[in-house]
């Protein structure tokens, strides 16, 4: 089951200041402690939009969770801990409104941070990680979807969080039981226009056109759209939707995925200025500000597609689906293009040769801005060399996090660990690894992913296709690195 994350907005995050006795060798002093108190989540409160469902947390969904051993963190970073209900610093009850906390934070810079930001107001939002356990769907009559979380499995951490936004950091959605609801949806009733599509007669006759133009082999084409003598696939033929979130092993779920309306354009993306305002005397004009406010990352989509032709004896002979089986093929090849597209890319930022962890400790805390949302990809001999490695308290280097895809951290990072056939060595004794904010280092412009089916009424054979437009681009060149580790003795 997925770790899952969900902001609590408006939380009602308040400080208090308190104070608190300190033994000194013979002497007790009063020490001030910091305090901030809230609701991590609440009961009864509708999310924003999901991915085509809104969401509820019912009164029930607490009631069999263990919360003996339950984090404050900040922006859901493990390697900064704020407090915890095992030391005693952070305490949680559950009541008519959700789940309340009192914690009383470590004595850290940046626990100092969160409170004072807290206290003036500048930070407002929780976010808690968790596993789903039990939840159910409802479709409304003006089509609304409702996910209610009926029960929930492990309460890991509650974070104060600096974004007060439903993003890809601080909601992550296992839509697995919502695939399935759409699939009984699908076999016990007409397909809903507002769930999947919106059906118009216009794009029917398209369809029509086009069913005709593949079966005549591109003779006929009249009412099919074209562009530089190309069919253009109506959407009336896309037999699965590929969800980029959906498999753990699909890097583009970490990059920034956008759906485009054109072949080709500029996404807008603001720059990292550091430029300062400048002095103005009384009543004299104001000065240009002297940066470039924005960039353009430019996209142009290509087609990239494959088919197979399947005879109608094995079709019908096959104990199983055999056309589903193909699809469900189909698909792990959008994502194979994905991982193989992403990962060159990534390979084409800054390179970065080290030989020992304090190397790799200053790209993480020098060369990178702290700002970013920074992960690690290793593949696997990477991952297994740096897994045996412990420090000097017998401490294992890659730390346990269950918020991270491989289950581990490096220096606070989350790991996400892909094959060496995808992220090879470089050579022996050399391990690849990209460290960095993937959202705002690469960008995939999407266009259309579609599946189409055919009969080939001469062979008694079935054809299916699988087509993707898309784009992958750089939007910051600063946000990731791409490092070569050759470890030596001791490292």
């Amino acid at each position: 089951m997925e770790q899952e994350k969900r902001v609590t907005e408006q939380a009602k995050l308040e400080t208090k200041p308190t104070q608190t006795t300190e033994i000194d060798g013979d002497e007790s002093k009063e020490k001030e402690g910091k305090i901030i108190s809230g609701y991590a989540l609440k009961f009864g409160e509708t999310s924003k939009d999901l991915g085509g469902f809104v969401e509820v947390i019912t009164p029930e969904a607490l009631k069999e969770v263990d919360l003996s051993n339950v984090f404050l963190l900040q922006n859901h970073d493990y390697s900064k801990p704020l407090a915890s209900t095992k030391a005693g610093t952070l305490k949680l009850k559950v009541d008519e409104v959700g789940l309340h906390f009192e914690a009383t934070l470590n004595d850290t810079s940046y626990a100092k941070d969160v409170y004072e930001n807290v206290d003036k107001g500048l930070v407002d939002s929780m976010s808690f990680g968790f596993t789903m356990g039990v939840d159910s769907f409802d479709k409304k009559e003006n089509g609304e979807v409702i996910r209610s979380i009926e029960a929930i499995k492990n309460l890991n951490e509650i974070s104060v969080v600096t974004i007060p936004a439903y993003d890809s950091t601080n909601v992550q959605v296992d839509k697995r039981s919502y695939e399935s609801f759409l699939e009984t949806t699908k076999k016990t009733k007409k397909e809903d226009d507002n769930m999947e599509k919106t059906l118009i007669d216009r794009e029917q006759t398209e369809m029509r056109a086009y069913e005709n133009y593949i079966r005549s082999q591109g003779e006929e084409r009249e009412g099919v759209t074209t562009v530089n003598a190309a069919a253009v696939v109506p959407s009336e033929v896309i037999g699965e939707v590929f969800d980029l979130k959906r498999s753990n092993y699909n890097l583009a779920q970490y990059a920034t995925v956008k759906t485009v309306s054109n072949g080709q354009g500029k996404y807008p993306v603001a720059t990292n200025q550091q430029a300062i305002l400048a002095t103005k005397a009384e009543l004299a004009e104001i000065a240009d500000v002297d940066a470039d406010m924005f960039t353009q990352v430019e996209y142009k989509v290509e087609t990239r597609a494959g088919k197979i032709a399947l005879s109608n004896e094995v079709v019908e002979d096959s104990e199983v689906n055999i056309v589903q089986e193909v699809k469900d093929q189909l698909a792990k090849l959008v994502e194979n293009t994905d991982n193989k597209h992403i990962v060159d890319l990534l390979k084409t930022f800054t390179k970065k040769t080290v030989a020992t962890l304090d190397e790799l400790k200053q790209i993480h805390n020098v060369v990178l801005d702290p700002a970013l949302n920074k992960m690690v990809i290793l593949n696997q001999s990477g991952y297994n060399y740096l897994d045996t490695l412990k420090d000097a308290d017998g401490r294992y280097l890659l730390q346990p996090d269950v918020t991270a895809p491989s289950g581990k951290s490096l220096f606070g990072m989350p790991v996400v660990l892909i094959a060496d056939s995808l992220f090879a060595n470089p050579k022996a004794g050399t391990f690849p690894m990209i460290m960095g904010d993937i959202a705002q280092s690469i960008f995939v412009a999407r266009r259309n992913q579609v599946t189409t089916q055919w009969e080939k009424f001469d062979y008694y054979s079935q054809g299916l296709a699988v087509i993707v437009r898309n784009d992958y681009k750089k939007i910051d060149e600063a946000a990731s690195v791409y490092v070569e580790f050759t470890p030596v003795t001791g490292a």
